[in-house]
This record gives structure tokens, sequence and C-alpha cells, in this order.
């Protein structure tokens, strides 16, 4: 019996369940789920890249803001990355500079990978107790499990997951009073017909990431905007699939088998932050990045290929250039660029 075969005989027997619980099950059941079990996701044969897969220099950069947190608070000191896939970004973090490292992932592939580069003694499913140091959390919130809720004549309704034959099925009901307070809060002006991904889970990890830091930073990138800046995209929602680099099928389709994702409300997250009373900041991935240097190591690359070049150096002109045409893909302002970064400091 596969995953959606047992939703759909759990459903029968106990009513539809809220799409944020069909989507903890897709993605993390131990049993099925996408994240749970399979393959490693994160690499060029999985089914997604992020910014440190695309580029080593993403992690070479991010590395000089561990430097700086590490200067501000002192030690001791650690780097906890959290659903750290591939370990692509702890690995450039451990070449960059002198610093502890421990991973937190839900996935065995991914466990496995890390506990090949860091150790396995540095590699976990729980975040831990107490932390001192720098959270990061790359593409990790929009992957956190997601209610679904429509604006409407009147309020909003939500939408749960029910049964259709032989398969699953959106099906409306009354708001939860939880979802209803984070929409009046953070989803804005949305039209009648309008969809909003509700993000309770994610202002969850925040609020404990934030409690358990003693001092230090929790940094999040991920896709998605300010609360105002979505409202264009709620016509039809920002929920989608993923699999094999590509668009996927409908959520419900094949519970399991694909990447279930949203734009996240960033503007929920810095009221947590806020409300947590520490200091927060957002920007953009570009921004962030130039800011950091790596828009003066994209000039010393160019610089060093024509020297290359110039030498007759053709493998090592190659290596420069695959290098920063990689470094080149985590900055456009209409792709990885846009991405924006939340730093919740302490």
């Amino acid at each position: 019996m596969n995953l959606q075969q047992r939703i759909r005989r759990d459903i029968v027997a106990t009513g539809p369940i809220p799409f944020d619980v069909f989507m903890q099950l897709a993605l993390y059941d131990p049993d099925g789920g996408f994240f749970a079990t399979g393959k490693l996701r994160s690499e060029r044969g999985g089914d997604f890249l992020t910014s440190p897969e695309v580029s080593a220099l993403f992690g070479e950069t991010l590395a000089r803001f561990v430097e700086q947190e590490q200067e501000r608070i002192g030690q001791p000191f650690e780097v906890v990355e959290v659903a750290a896939g591939s370990g692509s970004l702890v690995g450039s973090l451990k070449r960059a500079i002198d610093v502890e490292v421990w991973a937190v992932e839900a996935s065995p592939a991914a466990r496995e990978a890390l506990s090949a580069l860091i150790g396995p003694d540095r590699v976990t499913s729980d975040l831990p107790d107490r932390i001192r140091g720098v959270v990061i959390a790359n593409e990790l919130i929009d992957n956190l499990p997601m209610a679904l809720a429509q604006r409407v004549e009147g309020g909003w309704r939500e939408r749960w997951v029910g049964v259709d034959g032989e398969g699953l099925a959106m099906v409306d009901t009354v708001a939860r009073s939880e979802v209803l307070e984070w929409l009046t809060a953070y989803a804005g002006e949305v039209p009648e017909g309008g969809w909003v991904e509700v993000q309770l889970a994610a202002a969850a990890w925040l609020r404990d990431v934030i409690h358990s830091l003693e001092a230090g930073s929790v940094i999040v990138f991920d896709y998605g905007d300010l609360a105002e800046n979505l409202i264009p995209r709620r016509q039809d929602g920002t929920l989608r699939t993923y699999r094999a680099h590509h668009l996927g099928p409908h959520p419900l389709d094949e519970p399991g088998e694909t990447d279930i994702t949203a734009d996240v409300n960033f503007t929920a997250l810095l009221a947590v932050a806020e409300e947590a009373g520490v200091e927060v900041e957002l920007h953009r991935q570009d921004d962030f990045l130039t800011e950091l240097g790596l828009g003066d190591r994209l000039s010393e690359l160019r610089h060093a290929e024509l020297e290359a070049a110039r030498s007759g150096d053709g493998m090592e002109r190659l290596r420069l250039r695959t290098l920063k045409s990689e470094a080149e893909t985590v900055l456009p302002p209409m792709g990885l660029g846009d991405f924006r970064v939340l730093i919740a400091r302490k």
C-alpha cells in the first residue's frame, strides 16, 4: 500500500484532514514521505538544486557573515545548518573557515551524505536545545507544512483533504481559529477568490529557534516576499510541486513522490522575530551576497581568467570560468538573486 492509499484509507475511516497534516505526511512520513525516503533530493541527479549546490562560492561568501558573528559574540561558537541536504553549504563553510559545524536533517539519504562529509557525530535529526552561534536555514521554510485558505464573500474558507473515488480531493470547511488569526495578521488585502498558504509551522519553527539561541543569529534563505508583494500571486496561490527539476503534478496526485512548496510570507516571520525581541533584518539575496564581497570575488575571477587565457593555460581558464559562471547564477534578480534573506540576531 503506497502513501496515497494509506492516507485515503485513514480519511475514509476518520474523515478529511487539514492540508498541513497532509503536507506533513507527503513530505516527512517515515514510510513514504518525499524527504524521509528515497534518494538524495538536492543534487543534480535529484529533484532540485539550491544556491550552495549551484555554487561553492555561496558558502564561501556566507563564511564571511559567520566570521562577523563569531567576532561579535566570541566563543563558544558553532554553526548549525537545518535541512542541510547534500552538505554543499556546510562543506563550503568548513573549507573557508575553522568553525564547528553541525547538520540537522530529516532525510536518511542526506544524513548519510552529511555523515561522510562532517562525521556521523555531527549529524542529527533534531535541533539542539541550546545554540550559541549561527543557525542557517536555506530553503527550509517553504517545505514546512502549510494550511490552505481561500478568500470568499464575508471571510475565509479553509481547504482540507478528502477522498474522491480512488483518489484524494480538496474539500471546503470552516477555517480553524488559529488559521483565521494568522490570515487576519499576515495575509494582507487578498481579493475575493484569492488563495493563501497559511504558514503556522514556519512561525513556530522560527520562534523555537530564537528561543534556543543563547547568542548569535538565525539566517533564513528562501523564495517569497512581504505580504503586500505576494498579493499579485494570490489569484491562483503559490502552492506547487517539483520533481526532477521541473514543476510536478497537483499536490494530491502523488504524495511522497514530489516536493510540495510555496512562497514564504516574510511579513509573518519578521513579526515572530520582533515579538521575540531580537534584532531582525530582511535583504534580497543578491544584495546580501554582494555586500559580503561576492561581487569583488567575481571581479577577481574575471581577472584571473583573463590572465590564464594570456598564459595559455586552458584548463585553468576553464576552471575559473566555471567557478565564475556558477557564482553568477546565485545573483540574477529574476532568479536566485530575488530570494529573501532574513537575519534575526540575539
